[in-house]
């Protein structure tokens, strides 16, 4: 599989698709949050996830559209402004969702499957039906353009460092939100054992809709961040849901931190055997390694202890 490369040439091919796989990293980490506090908490499996990932592009997109039509001057910024956006309107429909569809379902994690998975056929034409069928893509601001140069064979894109601190920025202020606040303290008790967290008077109801509009929000997040590096289509969102659910399940349903080290092992993993594989074989790799893993270890790298 290496014939034919020195070893510097080796070494760059190694650091370009780390590179890129940091990039799917930030995409992973980004959807698998959002998707952890809502599996974690509410025992909720929401296959619309991507759709929501795609809300979030496409408000990017329109966002984009109207700062070149009508405020060109701003364009430069009008990235921190869609980002905002985008979590506004995923955060909004995923509460308007939890309260419409999912607040009946609590306990059926197979009807959750079903209905939420409807949702997203029903986001996806409707996409179609508004965007059309046709990828489309955001003229990126000059200063996101270009790539800084590591060495004469390395090559860090600006917008793919850009999306990484995103990425960042967002598990951190995560982390301080689930750990450093009163809203999260309350998560971690109804995580932890909601029977008990209902007698001492949090309203468990209220905060299973916030938690909801939360990963919605973040998904929306993850959007914005992706058409930064990709196209947005009205099925784009199908591509990521699988290797989503892949790392909650590999990093712990209810720990950040196993989501966050299950997302890097299985994005660099993918990138690096991507270059001298097929895609397809890399993910079949990849999943097979994981799948060992967890007949080890079935609950994950870190798991929660949580209380029935």
């Amino acid at each position: 599989m290496f014939d034919g490369y020195t070893s510097s040439e080796l070494m760059s091919i190694f650091a370009m698709q780390g590179f890129a796989g940091l990039s799917l990293f930030s995409v992973f980490v980004l959807m698998a949050l959002g998707l952890t506090i809502i599996f974690g908490q509410m025992g909720v499996i929401n296959m619309a996830h991507g759709e929501f990932m795609i809300l979030g592009a496409y408000t990017t997109y329109l966002t984009s559209g109207f700062f070149q039509s009508y405020l060109p001057g701003l364009f430069g910024g009008y990235f921190f402004i869609a980002m905002i956006l985008a979590f506004l309107v995923c955060a909004a429909l995923g509460a308007l969702v939890e309260w419409l569809m999912i607040r009946h379902l609590y306990h059926r994690p197979l009807d959750t499957l079903l209905a939420t998975w409807g949702l997203s056929l029903i986001m996806q034409q409707a996409y179609r039906s508004i965007f059309g069928a046709r990828e489309v893509g955001v003229d990126l601001p000059q200063w996101m353009l270009g790539a800084f140069n590591v060495t004469d064979l390395v090559q860090l894109p600006i917008n793919g460092l850009f999306v990484m601190i995103i990425a960042l920025s967002i598990a951190v202020g995560l982390y301080l939100l689930m750990y450093r606040s009163g809203y999260g303290r309350k998560v971690r008790a109804v995580v932890q054992n909601r029977p008990m967290a209902e007698a001492v008077g949090i309203n468990s109801a209220g905060i299973d809709r916030a938690t909801f509009a939360l990963g919605c929000g973040i998904a929306g997040v993850a959007g914005a961040a992706f058409t930064m590096i990709g196209s947005t289509g009205p099925s784009s969102g199908q591509a990521y849901i699988v290797d989503t659910f892949l790392v909650v399940v590999f990093g712990g349903a209810q720990s950040l931190i196993g989501t966050i080290v299950s997302a890097f092992g299985i994005s660099q993993a993918q990138s690096t055997m991507e270059f001298f594989l097929s895609g397809s074989m890399a993910k079949v790799l990849t999943l097979l390694v994981v799948i060992g893993i967890l007949m080890l270890r079935p609950e994950g790298l870190m798991a929660l202890k949580v209380r029935r």
